[in-house]
């Protein structure tokens, strides 16, 4: 301990010496027009973790909402069903490769609607059918198992970690006042797990319902009546798993956080659940015509901490050991809205989002959706990636799990966190630059908050040690043409599209010189990796143990 102590003592010395350097080539940067630059500085304490986020932290959503899905007379969603999404696709296969793994949640609306065709189902296996006088707007649907085998063959072919939404209402009344009434019933559910199991398909999880606690998505469960049906699944699956290497998770209840019912669903249940899922739409409906200004808005944006804060507050209230993931959020609800939540002004929200749920101990974030709608990673009709999809990549390659406590002192429209890197034993920031009219030159500090106080001032020391220089890498996200409604978004100026082949672009970093100020141009979102900075919180026995 004491040696590492010195490696950050003589690292602090040699920082501190050119302090000044750094300092004053940024005041001569600003000088040249205070009007568009302006200064802040990053606190980082770099000695122990604030929260921990799973490996494959980034998970993206399939649905199963047929084509005449439609919402303020737009109908966005394609052919991007579970039902005929078209699989052979060398675009979404290199997408979902990329991520090495990518996990991907199964699920949405109809998915309570749904019915499995097993040895057990002896009805005909009818698609979904628009019919506005049914709940949710459309008939039960009915997945072949003949498009089951299609997609874990994908699944197993693309290397993704895919978790299962349940229909939570078979054998439920429907009130109407929109209450479920009744016991689970899980026959349907358990054929098709036991042909799932005896297929050899690996499941992650499986997620029973989907937006039916409060006051629900057109029919609500109490948490009562929920706890009862998640205990059956728990049961379900130990018998149908018994003697096997992997148990899979039990996920619930993938609903709209009410403090009261998760409250009493996790106080009866939580032995038999490993994950708590909610779901988060803060920006707006897709017919608001203030879109832009709320992603843009970072008072907005802070009002998701408190249901963050609320949901671990909850977890640690009955001392469970389920962790939270955010299951399903697209920012702007009812399929989102083209050429904002499907273009760059929409990864100020998401990135920003991802950052927030991550120190608060989340450990999983889903998006609506990896395609569908106009929320999707990928385009609809195409499956060309969407500006977010890059920011995503980014963050999985290179955020780590261990979460830093961060604080930035300056413009509140910049956003800072900070993980362990991924990518090397340092350090890696993200940074958001909100405003439209106003470079930030960031300063950084790292605080190793133990008994010594020691401060590491992440500073020029090139121009004195000419032989051992320091570099860091930088990835700017900006969008094409400063424009951002574009569906183009460049990394390093240079645009990002896949190529005739339908392969993903090497995302490559810029190589900076520790002497270079660290500038965030307007509207542009940062990954920045530092090596240099080895702290406690990133060491390897605290990845390994901790």
């Amino acid at each position: 301990m004491a040696s590492l102590f010195s490696c950050f003592l003589e690292l602090y010395f040699l920082l501190l010496l050119l302090y000044n350097s750094q300092c004053s080539r940024a005041e001569e940067s600003s000088s040249k027009s205070s009007a568009s630059f302006e200064k802040g500085s990053i606190y980082i304490d770099g000695s122990a973790a604030i929260a921990k986020i799973d490996e494959d932290f980034i998970c993206a959503t399939l649905d199963w909402w047929p084509s005449n899905k439609c919402d303020y007379g737009t109908c966005s969603w394609g052919n991007s069903s579970l039902l005929n999404l078209d699989l052979s696709n060398k675009v979404l296969l290199n997408a979902i490769r990329a991520f090495s793994p990518l996990k991907i949640r199964l699920g949405g609306t109809l998915q309570d609607k749904i019915v499995y065709q097993t040895a057990h189902y002896e009805q005909p296996c009818s698609p979904f059918l628009l019919n506005n006088k049914e709940l949710f707007g459309f008939t039960q649907g009915c997945l072949p198992l003949s498009r089951w085998d299609e997609l874990n063959q994908f699944f197993k072919k693309t290397g993704a970690k895919v978790t299962f939404g349940l229909n939570a209402l078979n054998g439920k009344t429907i009130a109407p006042n929109g209450s479920a009434l009744g016991d689970w019933d899980s026959s349907n559910a358990e054929s098709f797990i036991r042909y799932t199991v005896s297929r050899g398909y690996t499941i992650l999880g499986w997620e029973l319902g989907n937006e039916l606690n409060g006051n629900g998505i057109g029919a609500n469960i109490t948490a009562n009546q929920y706890s009862r049906d998640v205990i059956a699944l728990h049961k379900l699956l130990q018998e149908i798993y018994k003697g096997k290497d992997v148990m899979p998770l039990v996920l619930a209840p993938g609903g709209i956080f009410d403090v009261v019912w998760f409250s009493k669903l996790i106080d009866k249940a939580s032995n038999y659940l490993q994950v708590v899922t909610h779901h988060i739409y803060n920006v707006g409906g897709g017919n608001d015509s203030d879109l832009v200004q709320k992603i843009l808005d970072p008072s907005h944006l802070d009002e998701d901490s408190e249901i963050f804060r609320h949901v671990q507050g909850v977890l640690q209230k009955f001392g469970t050991s389920s962790v939270a993931w955010v299951g399903e959020s697209g920012g702007v609800y009812n399929s989102g809205r083209d050429l904002v939540s499907n273009s760059f002004v929409s990864s100020f929200w998401y990135l920003d989002q991802l950052g927030m749920s991550a120190t608060f101990d989340t450990k999983t974030y889903c998006r609506q959706t990896l395609v569908g709608g106009n929320y999707g990673l990928l385009n609809t009709i195409t499956f060309h990636p969407n500006p977010d999809y890059y920011g995503a990549l980014l963050w999985h390659r290179l955020m780590g799990r261990s979460v830093l406590s961060t604080q930035f002192k300056g413009t509140k429209k910049l956003r800072a966190y900070t993980h362990c890197s991924k990518s090397s034993d340092g350090i890696t920031l993200l940074l958001i630059n909100m405003d439209g009219g106003a470079t930030v030159n960031v300063s950084v500090s790292v605080t190793l908050a133990n008994a010594n106080k020691v401060s590491l001032l992440l500073r020029d020391i090139n121009d004195q040690n000419p032989r051992h220089e320091i570099w860091r890498e930088e990835y700017h996200l900006t969008a094409k043409d400063g424009e951002l409604h574009s569906q183009t978004v460049l990394l390093n100026e240079k645009e990002l599209s896949v190529d005739h082949f339908g392969r993903i672009p090497h995302l490559e970093p810029l190589r900076v010189k520790s002497s270079e100020p660290l500038a965030i141009a307007p509207f542009s979102i940062v990954f920045v990796d530092i090596p240099i900075v080895q702290v406690p919180a990133c060491s390897m026995f605290t990845r390994e143990y901790m």
